[in-house]
């Protein structure tokens, strides 16, 4: 097999001597291989522009490897990402050293690097948060760590996030578990156990850093490879990141919650008003008008608390005997929680009576299954539970 010749390559002159002079068949050969080499370097390769695409808007960059640099999936979750935000009427431009996605992509910078681990991230994440100044970071690394020490993960993990925090002090870090990967289940699931803590630690102490529930979002259904998403896997993976960033102030603009979303002085009967983008409502599948029959749920409520925040985690089990198709989940929080920011579900208000509506990809709960979902709050001191939830008006059962 011929070797390629590269576009940059100049054959060499015949070397002559007094005596002796190249056969005709030689001359001929070179004369052929810079006519190769000349055609090679005209080829077009598509490069990276010289300069980033901006638009102005609020600098979010989207970190990791190959999951969100868009292996089998040019783009990645970023496409449909761009594309709520365009019609949430968000003014986002992402940054990074990375290029790539189609057209229907309006902004192709990101900072994904296929194959790298966290320790890798964590060596060029100053250099490239210096060169960007990004207001956002959504991060999901670690996939590649589930290969070799991953025991070590979640500390590499934490001295990551400080350095990002540390090198962008005012910058919200929206740490990601991730995604599920065939065969290494209990590798990915014992590393996102250390998440929340790692993320509750510095939230705690001031930091703005948020937990994205990532893992969740997603089954090995949803995988090309085992390994990276399909084109349904990178769309729920734009869903989780949208509904989280939207739950923070200023993650990608503006100094409070867009609109689309009802005020917190509303009652939690209230729903979304019509101007909301249909990515923001619950699927076509809205809450039946007949509400489960009594005992037809259960939730189990577990809270993870620190000085003044934290984490709950909440199960939503079907225990009727027909599915559930389009839910909201009602409960009161204990006074002084504020929720800020959320996974698996869309919450308002943040405090007081509070509906938890189901998001584009779990909006069904088949009998004898549950949909997990969760938050991350405030507390003035009470980190108790709610005392009952109604499930589309039913009241539930609490484990």
């Amino acid at each position: 097999m011929s070797r390629p010749i590269p576009g940059n390559f100049v054959p060499p002159a015949p070397v002559t001597t007094a005596t002796t002079t190249r056969p005709r068949r030689a001359r001929l050969w070179w004369a052929a291989l810079a006519a190769v080499a000349a055609m090679t370097a005209a080829v077009p390769v598509a490069t990276a522009p010289a300069s980033a695409e901006s638009n102005g808007g609020v600098r979010v960059m989207p970190l990791g490897d190959s999951i969100t640099d868009g292996f089998n999936v040019a783009g990645g979750y970023r496409i449909e990402l761009w594309q709520r935000f365009a019609s949430g009427g968000y003014r986002i431009d992402f940054v990074g050293s990375g290029f790539n996605g189609p057209a229907s992509l309006g902004d192709h910078d990101h900072e994904g690097h296929s194959g790298w681990t966290i320790a890798q991230i964590d060596a060029n994440i100053v250099n490239w948060l210096r060169a960007t100044n990004p207001r956002t970071v959504l991060l999901h690394i670690g996939t590649n760590d589930m290969y070799g020490d991953t025991s070590g993960a979640p500390a590499r993990l934490a001295t990551l996030v400080d350095r990002i925090t540390n090198t962008a002090p005012n910058a919200d870090v929206f740490v990601a578990t991730i995604i599920p990967k065939s065969g290494a289940d209990t590798q990915v699931r014992g590393y996102n156990a250390a998440i929340p803590g790692i993320v509750q630690t510095r939230a705690a102490a001031g930091k703005r850093v948020h937990l994205v529930d990532m893992y969740r979002a997603l089954t090995l259904s949803d995988l090309a490879d085992g390994v990276h998403p399909n084109a349904t896997g990178y769309r729920k993976m734009a869903v989780a990141w949208y509904d989280a960033l939207r739950t923070v102030p200023g993650s990608i603009g503006g100094d409070t919650p867009p609109t689309t979303a009802p005020p917190t002085t509303a009652p939690p009967t209230t729903a979304p008003p019509t101007t909301a983008p249909p990515t923001t409502a619950p699927p076509t599948t809205a809450p039946p008008t007949t509400p489960p029959p009594s005992g037809g749920c259960r939730v189990t409520y577990t809270v993870n608390a620190w000085n003044s925040g934290l984490t709950a985690a909440v199960s939503v089990t079907n225990t009727g005997s027909s599915a559930v198709n389009g839910w909201a989940l009602a409960f009161t929080l204990p006074g002084g929680q504020t929720i800020t920011s959320g996974w698996n579900a869309n919450y308002s208000p943040s405090s007081g009576a509070v509906t938890a509506r189901n998001v584009s990809y779990n909006g069904t709960i088949a009998p004898n299954t549950s949909v997990d979902i969760g938050f991350q709050a405030t507390h003035t001191g009470n980190a108790g539970k709610p005392s009952a939830f109604t499930l589309n008006g039913a009241a539930c059962t609490v484990a």
